[in-house]
């Protein structure tokens, strides 16, 4: 077994949570605010902080930019939370991304699903275990699809360097069907589509979940996952409640919104973290926002009288 899988493991039974990544004026990374925001996401104690995922809008970033993300992220967190590196694109820029974040001090590597228009399913699913295969830390595959037959999953799920496969299709169905085929394997499987979705996967016997909300809320997050650890489905309901809209409006425009949406609930806050980049949705509009500043309000109101 790889050193610090047990770790790793542990760690995505909890809260993954992504962070944004902050610009400036000149749409440069703003590595003091980015710095700023693990701190505090580390304080308060977020389980696995996945640097340089898509709510950290990777694939707009350059390999130095992604890089730099990395280090920054590293530094900032101190040891408080267990740091993945989100990887990707051609196998071989996710090689190089993988070694220079371990090199860095990641714990983990996280693979993003490979967007290649052309790409085949199960060789996607190899994609991951190449990954797995040369990295020397443990390694999370994110899969954004329901097109990988329960095989390739169960290859993902038997690789000895896979901690957990983070599922971000809404399959339940076939979700529930890779989870009764993996019983003899260790790895993980986590909820990809964050708090709204948590509650079913566990039902169907997954583990933690993923998390843009924890950049604005992170003790709403926390509770939320302690209401699942207990199996108690009822207060999770009602702590869901409260941020389904936030979550909602996240999935508008074939989820070009999804960034958008925690950037300007930052920003609500009094934390400016700068605009997304294109493709993704620049802004919201004036309804929306009046929406997600309800939402926000709503949520701060309740924490305070907490």
């Amino acid at each position: 077994m790889t050193v610090g899988m047990d770790k790793i493991r542990k760690a995505l039974t909890g809260i993954s949570g992504v962070p944004v990544t902050p610009y400036k004026a000149d749409g440069s990374i703003d590595l003091a605010k980015l710095s700023a925001l693990i701190a505090r996401l580390a304080s308060a104690r977020v389980h696995n902080l996945m640097a340089a995922g898509n709510t950290g809008e990777f694939f707009t970033l350059t390999m130095d930019e992604v890089k730099a993300v990395h280090a920054a992220t590293i530094k900032a967190a101190d040891g408080k939370s267990l740091i993945s590196a989100a990887v990707g694109r051609s196998l071989a820029e996710a090689k190089a991304l993988a070694r220079h974040a371990i090199a860095e001090g990641a714990d983990a590597i996280m693979g993003h699903h490979p967007m290649d228009p052309f790409a085949g399913p199960s060789y996607q699913a190899k994609y991951f275990l190449e990954l797995a295969e040369t990295s020397t830390v443990p390694v999370i595959a994110y899969v954004r699809s329901d097109t990988f037959s329960v095989a390739d999953f169960r290859k993902l799920a038997l690789h000895p360097n896979i901690a957990g496969i983070k599922f971000a299709s809404g399959n339940l169905m076939l979700l529930a069907e890779v989870i009764r085929s993996t019983k003899d394997a260790p790895a993980i499987w986590v909820c990809g589509l964050a708090e709204g979705w948590a509650p079913a996967f566990y039902a169907m016997g997954a583990r933690g979940f993923t998390s843009g909300l924890v950049n604005v809320f992170p003790e709403r997050s926390h509770a939320i996952h302690q209401a699942l650890e207990a199996g108690d489905y009822a207060v999770a309901r009602v702590l869901i409640d409260d941020i389904a809209g936030f979550e909602a409006l996240r999935t508008k425009y074939l989820n070009g919104a999804n960034v958008t949406v925690v950037k300007e609930a930052l920003g609500m806050l009094g934390t400016d973290v700068g605009p997304v980049r294109l493709p993704g949705v620049e802004s919201l509009t004036d309804a929306e926002r009046a929406e997600l500043r309800a939402i926000v309000d709503n949520v701060s109101g309740k924490n305070h009288a907490a």
